[in-house]
C-alpha cells in the first residue's frame, strides 16, 4: 500500500542477552494509523522487539526510527523527549501499588510536564473515563479493582499524555473472553476516535480478529511475514498455518463471517 505513511521503521535489528540472539537482522514497518498485531511462538521476542523500540533494550545492531528520527541512540533527556510519542500499557499492568488509580495515571504526568497538580487530577479523571471507568475507581488502590478493571486503568496511564502511538503488551492475557472482547472494542474505539497508531503484542487469536488491520508473525530471529489475516491464511509457514486454521483460528474466523 504505496503512498502511506510510515509511524515506526525498524531496520536490521539484531537484540541479544549475552552469547543469545533473540532477533537478527529484523526489518519491521508500522503503518501510520494502523493497529499491528505482533505474534510468534512463545520464546521469539515479540515483548523484547516492543522494549528495543522504545529504548527499554539497546540492540546490538540496527536502528528504529519513529516518525522518521532516528531513536536507536537516543538517551537522557533526549530519550524523554520522544517518549512523549508513546504510550505503553505492559504486560501485567505495571501499576504501582501505593498509588491510588488516580496517582498511577498522573505519574506520566509528573515526569514529563510542569502542569499544576489540579489539572493533572482532572486530565487523569478524564483518562479514566475514556478507558471505560467509572469516577469512583480513581481513588481506589490497584487492589481494590477486578483484572479488567486494572488493565481499563493501566489503558488510561499509557494515554495520560496523548500520544499518538500506543503500545500494549499482551492487553487480554488473564482476562475472561467477555471481559477480553469488551477490551478489544475499547481499543479499536479508542484507535478510531484518536487516530492512534497501536502496536499490539498477543497471543490471542480473537483479539487480533477483532483489533488488527495487519498482523508481523515473528519467527526464526526475523519478523517471517506480514498481511491481514486472510492473507495470513494462505502462507505455508507450517505454524501460521496452524496458528490461523488451526481450531481456534477457525473459531475465530467463523465470528468474523
Amino acid at each position: 500500500m504505496s503512498g502511506e505513511e510510515t509511524a515506526i521503521k525498524v531496520r536490521g535489528l539484531t537484540t541479544a542477552y549475552g552469547e543469545h540472539k533473540v532477533h537478527e537482522g529484523l526489518d519491521l514497518d508500522v503503518r501510520k494509523g494502523e493497529i499491528l498485531g505482533v505474534i510468534g511462538p512463545s520464546g521469539t521476542g515479540k515483548s523484547v522487539l516492543l522494549r528495543a523500540i522504545v529504548g527499554l533494550k539497546a540492540p546490538s545492531e540496527g536502528t528504529v526510527e519513529v516518525f522518521g528520527e532516528n531513536v536507536t541512540d537516543l538517551r537522557g533527556d533526549e530519550l524523554r523527549k520522544v517518549q512523549n510519542l508513546w504510550g505503553i500499557m505492559f504486560q501485567d499492568g505495571a501499576l504501582f501499588s501505593n498509588l491510588t488509580v488516580r496517582e498511577n495515571v498522573m505519574v506520566p504526568m509528573r515526569e514529563h510536564t510542569d502542569l499544576p497538580l489540579g489539572l493533572m487530577q482532572q486530565l487523569a479523571d478524564q483518562k479514566l473515563r475514556m478507558s471505560g471507568l467509572e469516577d469512583s475507581a480513581g481513588p481506589k488502590f490497584p487492589s481494590d479493582l477486578s483484572g479488567g478493571m486494572r488493565k481499563r486503568a493501566a489503558l488510561a496511564r499509557a494515554l495520560a499524555l496523548d500520544p499518538p502511538i500506543l503500545f500494549l503488551d499482551e492487553p487480554t492475557a488473564g482476562l475472561d473472553p467477555i471481559t477480553a472482547g469488551a477490551f478489544d472494542s475499547l481499543v479499536r474505539e479508542l484507535q478510531s476516535a484518536l487516530s492512534l497508531t497501536v502496536f499490539l503484542v498477543t497471543h490471542d487469536v480473537d483479539t487480533l480478529a477483532a483489533t488488527c488491520d495487519r498482523i508481523a508473525v515473528l519467527g526464526r530471529k526475523k519478523v517471517i511475514a506480514t498481511g491481514t489475516i486472510d492473507e495470513l491464511r494462505q502462507n505455508e509457514d507450517p505454524w501460521i498455518q496452524d496458528y490461523f486454521c488451526g481450531p481456534r483460528g477457525r473459531a475465530a474466523q467463523a465470528g468474523r463471517s
